[in-house]
């Protein structure tokens, strides 16, 4: 996969922040740095919808404010506690996570990727996730609502068909994230997938990457064609 050009990157950067400003979410993960309660919010948001986390993840920061507290807990009541989010083996790993990090780290979440990812159930995205929201490092995430935006602003139906492989989405994120806003950068991509570049009927009209983006190229085209017949 091509790498994009300096100038579109910084135009992309820029206006998927000040996109970010306009409309980002206000939502209870985004007002702390924890470590515990990102990984909470990150665990439970897997394949489930914001607006059915939000709850949930409040009950269960009451129950177990702290990663001591739930690693202390019995994993059977975590699981309740857990219902009705569903994908029941997530709550078994976030109490498993929480005993490991108590055992060996004293309560906290590292920041090395290395040691995050050799926790159980933590794979490359919410590694990235808790080293870009809890400790403010320029990590990459890349979730399905991110892989859409990337997909369409920076390849196209074409391109998008010939890649393979997950190295190269990978290297597309990475090559993305600011310098030192990674948090909002991060934030405002999952937002940005979640409720304007979305599966259907995404808002291409008041876009602000309409005028680079790979996927509206061919429909501004079709466009223009219609005009002149």
């Amino acid at each position: 996969m091509r790498r994009p050009d300096r100038r579109t990157i910084r135009t992309f950067q820029r206006r998927l922040l000040a996109w970010y400003a306009a409309h980002g979410r206000d939502l209870p993960w985004r007002r702390t740095r924890d470590g515990y309660r990102v990984l909470v919010s990150e665990i439970m948001l897997q394949q489930t919808q914001v607006d059915r986390v939000l709850p949930k993840y409040r009950e269960f920061l009451r129950r177990y404010p702290t990663v001591q507290e739930l690693a202390a807990a019995d994993v059977n009541e975590v699981r309740r506690l857990w219902y009705p989010l569903g994908y029941n083996v997530r709550p078994v790993r976030l109490h498993a996570i929480a005993r490991e990090t108590v055992a060996r780290y004293h309560g906290r979440l590292p920041a090395d990727e290395r040691a995050l990812r050799a926790l159980p159930g933590i794979g490359r995205y919410t590694a990235g996730a808790i080293r870009a929201f809890a400790h403010g490092h320029d990590a990459a995430i890349l979730d399905t609502n991110v892989r859409r935006v990337l997909g369409r602003v920076f390849l196209g139906p074409r391109r998008l068909a010939r890649v393979r492989g997950q190295k190269a989405w990978w290297d597309l994120a990475e090559a993305l994230v600011p310098r030192g806003r990674a948090y909002d950068f991060n934030q405002a991509l999952m937002d940005f997938g979640a409720t304007w570049c979305t599966p259907r009927k995404p808002r291409c009209a008041p876009c602000p990457m309409r005028a680079f983006c790979a996927a509206y190229a061919p429909l501004r085209r079709a466009g223009d064609g219609a005009a002149r017949r």
